[in-house]
This record gives structure tokens, sequence and C-alpha cells, in this order.
């Protein structure tokens, strides 16, 4: 499939080497010529200096033959304009990054009219991710599936727990056959398990659940389960912004932190339930006449990767709050992981995700779609993903220990018309179903990619 990517920024960087992993041919236009130059020196892409927004630079960039265009510049209006301008010229699918508040909210009244297939703003995604982990304190990462009612927690293995130093099929009768356990992440790799896998304290579990199960199972192995009720949030960004909106909504105290004061008052107009504080999150004795060591909740949302970490770091020490820190340089992950912190947020692969599932379910011609995506694993090595079966294939009808899967794949959960299945392998794949896959194939479009 052939995509243009309009903007060479952190998104627009991080989506370019995602397709491109994929076997996509991607061409990369940005008015900053050192940021094409260091895309294009580090992935085997096209490269083009210039505007989006103009059409002789589409025209060099061959949009007539184009599939996709994703425009991920700093300005939603630059953004709207690039896919206006490739639905002109022929182009069916469109992606905007829009990320103003007021525009987000306006944007699906004139989504049609505009041309878009689809807008991201990664902000707002972020905020929601941040939010889930709030209302589920003891999981490291949460990611849903069938419209909510299946999710995939991952947790961090105590020292104490049943879980520690136990084989997989031994943890059947703890959790009476209403958890599956999808990963487990030790040592910078990720493994998809077998029956026999042994799981070590301190290892990293994802397990799949019922969303009605899932705050059992979590007070079942001793992990918190109550909401966070006071929050403060580091960093007064337009993902502060959003946060702070959902838990004020759902009845959150929110104290919101920011040393631009100009911005302070902006937020201060705009969310008038929130407190907000003029001053410097590295601040100590500030962090200490604010009270954040009796949060419940800590998010540390600055621009600046390396205060996000160490202030997180610190807090950790004094505080027993959950505790989000949000990560966009990817160079940290190992040794982020060797710090032990609560959750890790990376706004690049959320959007990344969500650009990824439309674009495979651009390419299903099988009679499966992909219908939710997400990377898993701390290296991006590992994805989940749920399939809805629209038609008869080689895969449905027959029952699982039958076909022939590949490696490194497990078949995590059918979901028949509400009804959840952990499958075993006398079950079947029907017309209809939902069937969520992990695996460590990147880039399965359709379901049966899961053959051999």
């Amino acid at each position: 499939m052939k995509i243009i990517i309009v903007g060479c920024g952190k998104i627009g960087s991080t989506i370019a080497r995602e397709l491109n992993d994929e076997g996509h041919h991607i061409v990369v236009i940005d008015n900053n010529p050192h940021a094409v130059e260091n895309l294009t020196s580090s992935i085997d892409l096209m490269g083009i200096e210039g505007n989006g927004a103009s059409y002789e630079t589409l025209q060099e960039a061959e949009i007539e033959s184009t599939d996709l265009i994703i425009a991920v510049t700093g300005a939603d209006e630059l953004n709207i304009y690039c896919c206006l301008l490739a639905r002109s010229a022929g182009v069916k699918h469109t992606i905007a990054r829009v990320r103003n508040p007021e525009y987000t909210n306006d944007l699906p009244r004139v989504k049609d009219i505009l041309g878009l297939s689809l807008s991201i703003n990664p902000e707002l995604n972020c905020a929601r991710e941040i939010d889930r982990l709030l209302k589920f304190p003891g999981a490291i990462e949460i990611d849903t599936f069938a419209k909510g009612v299946v999710e995939l927690i991952k947790i961090n293995v105590p020292e104490n727990s049943f879980l520690s130093n136990v084989e997989v099929k031994s943890t059947a009768d703890f959790f009476k056959g209403k958890v599956r356990i999808c990963t487990v992440e030790r040592d910078g790799e990720t493994f998809i398990p077998n029956g026999d896998f042994v799981i070590y304290p301190n290892d990293k579990i994802s397990l799949l659940a019922s969303s009605s199960d899932a705050n059992k199972i979590l007070k079942k192995l001793g992990l918190i389960t109550s909401r966070s009720r006071s929050v403060v949030i580091l960093g007064g960004s337009k993902t502060a912004f959003y946060l702070a909106d959902f838990l004020i909504k759902a009845g959150v105290d929110v104290k919101i932190i920011e040393k631009n004061k100009q911005r302070c008052e902006t937020l201060a107009e705009m969310l008038h339930d929130a407190e907000i504080i003029n001053g410097n999150c590295m601040d100590l004795e500030l962090m200490a006449a604010e009270g954040v060591e009796n949060a419940t909740g800590i998010v540390a949302l600055m621009n600046n990767d390396e205060e996000n970490i160490l202030i997180s770091i610190y807090l950790r020490k004094i505080s027993n709050a959950k505790i989000i820190t949000k990560i966009n340089n990817e160079s940290f992950s190992s040794i982020v992981d060797s710090l032990k912190l609560d959750s890790i947020i990376n706004p690049k692969h959320l959007a990344g995700e969500q650009i990824a599932k439309y674009v495979r379910s651009m390419q299903n011609s099988l009679g499966s779609s992909v219908e939710t995506l997400y990377n898993i694993s701390e290296n991006n090595d590992v994805e989940a993903l749920e399939f809805r079966v629209k038609e008869e294939s080689k895969v449905t009808g027959i029952p699982l220990k039958d076909l022939r899967l590949k490696d490194d794949l497990q078949i995590a959960c059918i979901n028949r018309s509400g009804k959840i299945i952990r499958p075993s392998g006398l079950d079947t794949i029907e017309l209809h179903d939902t069937v969520i896959v992990v695996t460590k194939h990147k880039g399965l479009s359709q379901l049966n990619d899961i053959l051999k």
C-alpha cells in the first residue's frame, strides 16, 4: 500500500517506522530538511522537503497513485487542509491529527463533509489511557476488547504472590477458568507461554478476563482495586486538560501544577473545579507544600522525559500513590524497565496503534477485519488483535487443535454474541464471532494470517 505521511515530528516518525516495518511504501513530507534527512537516513523510505499543504508538493509525492494520506503536522488546520487536497486528487482514505479541544468536539459534525476517514488526537487518547489506569491502580496497563466486555490487564507479580514460581497450567484452579495468561515479560524479553511455562517473581504478566471479573481478580491477587480519588497532574499540557476533565466528571479531586503562568490562567478558565498551582514540578519543597505525597494518583506529564522519570522515582519513595509517567523517547525503554516505575505512557505508540488498526482494516479482503489492535510488550514485539469474522474461511468451523497455527501465537478469547469463550482445542471459530489473538507476528491483517 502506498502511504504519504505529512509531518516528520515525533508522531509522524513513529508512524512511518511502524508502517514501513509492515512492508508499505512510505513517502514522508516536511518543511524541515533536517527532520526529513534524519528520518530517511534511519529508514529506507522516500522523503520530500516541502509544504504538504501544497498541491505541487503532493504531486511530487505522486498523490494520484496514493492509497492513504496521514497528516500529522503540529497545526490542526494544515492537517485538515492536506486531507482536503488529497481527497480532491482522488485519495480515498485520509487521516488527520486534530489536537485542539474545540475542534475535537466539533469534528464529528463535519467529518464527512471534510472527507476525513479518521481523525487522531494523541493527547486525548493518552488521557483516556491514563484515566483507565487510575480506575485500576493495581494494573500496569489495561487494554479493552469486544467494546469493553473483555480486558487485557498487565500486572507485576509480587514476591509473595500465589503466581510466583508456578506453572501457567497450575493457575487454572486459582482463577476458576476465568483468566487466560497471554504474555510474560522478563529481562527485556516477552514470552507467549504454554501450560508448562513457569512464572517468576517480578515478571510482568498480561491477564485476559471479562470486565466483570477483572476487579475481582485484581483483588484476589492482593492488588489495589479502588479508583484513585485525589490526583495530582504534573504539567499543564493538552493531555493534562483532557485528563482533568475526565477525572472531574468522575468526582475525583484534581490538582494541576504548571510552571507557565499564562497556561495556568488558561487552565483555570477551562477547568473551574480543578485546583491550578503555578510552580515548578521539580521543586521538591513545592511538592511537599502541596501535599503531593498524600494523593492516591500522580501523573507526570511534563514536556521533558528526564524530568518525568526523575520526579516519578522520587515520588515512588515518598508516596503510595499510583504513579503514571509519560515518556516519548523510545531509547529510554531499557533504562526505564530497570527503574520499576508503576506505569509508562507513550502517546506516539498509542497513535501508532490507532493508525495501524485502520491500515490493516483497509487491507482486509478475505472476510475478517481488525477491530482492535494493541502493542502489549515494552519492546513492541507482541500485538493483541481483535478480528471480526464476516464470512466463512479456512479457520471457521474447525476445532482449534486441528488448525496449523503459527508459532508464537495464541488464540486468547472468542466472543460469541456476548458470550466470552476461553478456548480449548475442541472449540471452533464461527461466523460473526470476534476473536482475540496474541502474537509476535507483526502485520496480521486478516484472521487467515494466523495459519502457517
